[in-house]
């Protein structure tokens, strides 16, 4: 831990700047950050940037997914707790998947704990920002992973196509008119592209689901989150793609994951 900023004189006194903020868990957060910072001038300006609303997660540099340190930066999805119960399906479903896709990877949280999970894969992660591509590759390269810049399939190599056992796909599935009703740290802090799923949530599903079968295995499954009210909708529309459909829900987490199997 750096020596304290002058502007705070213990940890105490950070962890008083984060609750006036109102941090919830102010103390768990101060313990983050002081572990964070490598200087004074480090520590103040976490502590600011945390108390004008920056995801936590930004600010310290990393978040915690399945038990990884996941690398997160500026501008770049940071992964949710919620969607570790996609990674359980996916394992369940498909455990001695070989050969693993990460589309809409953000962070490439979601491919890196398949593959920690798995052994040996042949991991591949895409999505259409650069940024969320740069911070995918890092994360992934503990396993092999190859990280890919483009609008959903067309990132992927062709030799893909028939090959894959798991397609993780967090697609974005807010619908447009209640992005502005988000947490201000998602709203504020998070790439639209990751967070808006079109008019009624569903575009990038759509388009997600049309496009699996070519690039499944016999017997491989297309995953995707999406929310409760979505949920039927998502069935239906795995359905008329081809996929044979289950939709498994985790109250805990307040998780939707809608699995289709390619027969």
């Amino acid at each position: 831990m750096p020596s304290l900023s002058p502007r705070f004189t213990s940890p105490d006194s950070v962890v008083a700047a984060l609750r006036s903020a109102g941090c919830v868990f102010a103390e768990d957060e101060a313990r983050l950050i002081l572990a964070a910072a490598r200087t004074p001038d480090d520590l103040a300006d976490m502590v600011d940037r945390r108390v004008t609303g920056h995801p936590l997660e930004l600010v310290v540099g990393w978040a915690e997914f399945r038990g990884l340190r996941i690398t997160v930066g500026p501008g770049v999805f940071v992964p949710r707790r919620r969607t570790e119960f996609l990674v359980e399906q996916a394992l369940a479903q498909a455990p001695d998947a070989s050969v693993v896709v990460d589309l809409c990877c953000g962070s490439g949280a979601v491919g890196a704990a398949l593959a920690a999970a798995l052994g040996p894969v042949e991991l591949h992660a895409a999505d259409i920002d650069p940024a969320a591509v740069d911070c995918a590759r890092r994360n992934t390269a503990h396993a092999g992973g190859r990280a890919h810049t483009g609008d959903l399939f067309d990132a992927l190599p062709a030799d893909l196509r028939g090959r894959v056992d798991i397609l993780a796909a967090n697609v974005p599935y807010v619908p447009t008119d209640e992005v502005a009703l988000l947490p201000t740290e998602a709203r504020d802090h998070e790439p639209l592209v990751a967070l808006d799923g079109g008019a009624d949530g569903l575009d990038i599903l759509r388009r997600v689901a049309t496009e699996a079968p070519h690039w499944l295995a016999p017997g491989g499954c297309l995953l995707v989150e999406t929310s409760e009210r979505q949920a039927s909708a998502a069935v239906d529309t795995f359905t008329r793609s081809g996929l044979t459909p289950r939709l498994a829900v985790s109250e805990e987490l307040y998780a939707h994951v809608v699995i289709g199997t390619r027969g």
